[in-house]
């Protein structure tokens, strides 16, 4: 299907390469680009942006995401809100999350550090120090009365083989733990979204251990987060555990209001599903319908994010399927299944997994997204022309 849309690759602009230290032992190859003259035409009056446009734009920015303690391995990615409550807390409206999987050892599910990546350019810093045995997957998001929620998924020795159902846990604006959210339903927190209502919250979590889709009620008041309710949504998803991955199970996942679909990218099945009534159904019917099905385009379809102009952007583990011509690609597609564009995070394979969007009030877009090889976030922004 020939899909009538912008096309963002004529942005104008130049690229810079760089190569920047990491841990003043190695290097990598990162890269960077000048935009100008972005216009997205639907966004004039309502900051919406065109279902047909495409929103993968160049490079932009790019800054490490590696603590003091040497925690590597940057998985989840999440921004906060302007609805969030920061307090008297280290975070800012607009700043940028990364949760990292791996210790200085470079452990898998040994990782105990969130990053703050601030909004306003300065220096990354750590906004929460946890206490081993912790994992910080790929799940991470926040609630607007200022609490941070970080799947947990840990190992002893950075393999499968000792991974811990583990939990979700609830983080204050101040960086500090007040709570973990365990229960069966919750079985090697892969990823996970949060919908956030303001009292109540819903949390849907992708579990690496047993291959099904949780979802779970919340109730959140200032005085913290209470477990309301549970239930497996959706199952029979391809899992195993992998030496390079950890996990290839399902991952990524997008809830679409409208339609009352979750969307969940399997990467051992390297397919996109749509789970139907998702934020209602009590029980499993199984993994759902499948709606992106493109062996040329994915390559172990991984963390997932909803772009502003309702496309679906799904990063690639470069483990299943794996293209060397390809390497840690984002790729963009329509929800009905049409590939629109991908581009790389890192000129090799096995860089790409957590990101995020964010779009603020005055129709500026920012996507963020991690750099596993780079050990570092790059960062997108469009900004609508007035």
């Amino acid at each position: 299907m020939t899909l009538s849309r912008m096309n963002l690759e004529a942005l104008t602009g130049s690229s810079l390469l760089r190569r920047t230290a990491i841990s003043g032992a190695r290097t990598v190859l990162t890269a960077a680009a000048l935009l100008a003259g972005c216009t997205l035409a639907a966004l004039a009056q309502s900051h919406m942006y065109d279902s047909q446009t495409q929103f993968l734009p160049s490079a932009v920015r790019s800054v490490s995401t590696v603590p003091a303690t040497g925690d590597v391995n940057p998985y989840g990615v999440a921004f906060v809100p302007n609805t969030f409550l920061t307090g008297k807390g280290p975070l800012a409206h607009g700043d940028i999350l990364v949760s990292n999987f791996n210790n200085k050892n470079n452990l898998q599910g040994t990782g105990t550090t969130i990053m703050d990546i601030p909004a306003s350019g300065g220096a990354p810093t750590v906004f929460f120090q946890g206490t081993a045995p912790l994992g910080l997957s790929t799940g991470l998001g926040t609630l607007q009365y200022g609490y941070v929620l970080v799947a947990n998924l840990p190992t002893s020795d950075g393999t499968s083989n000792t991974a811990k159902p583990g939990s979700i846990l609830v983080i204050n604006n101040q960086g500090k733990l007040v709570k973990s959210i365990t229960g069966s339903e919750i079985d090697g927190p892969w990823d996970m979204t949060v919908i956030d209502h303001g009292d109540t919250a819903t949390v849907y979590v992708a579990n690496a251990l047993n291959g099904t889709v949780s979802r779970i009620q919340l109730s959140v008041n200032a005085s913290g987060v209470t477990k309301t309710g549970h239930s497996i949504i959706a199952s029979g998803y391809m899992h195993q555990g992998d030496p390079a991955a950890l996990f290839d199970a399902p991952t990524g996942l997008v809830y679409d209001q409208k339609s009352d679909l979750l969307f969940v990218a399997s990467t051992l099945d390297n397919l996109v599903f749509a789970v139907p009534s998702a934020s209602t159904r009590m029980s499993s019917d199984g993994p759902g319908y499948i709606v992106y099905d493109d062996p040329s385009h994915l390559h172990g379809a991984l963390a997932m994010a909803e772009a502003p102009n309702g496309h679906l952007l799904v990063t690639n583990n470069d483990v299943i399927n794996s293209d060397p011509k390809q390497p840690s690609e984002i790729v963009e597609f329509t929800k009905d299944g049409n590939f629109v564009k991908e581009i790389p995070v890192d000129p090799n394979q096995g860089g790409s997994f957590g990101l995020a969007v964010s779009v603020n009030n005055n129709g500026t877009a920012t996507l963020a997204a991690v750099d596993d090889n780079g050990l570092s976030l790059t960062i997108w922004t469009l900004q609508d022309e007035q």
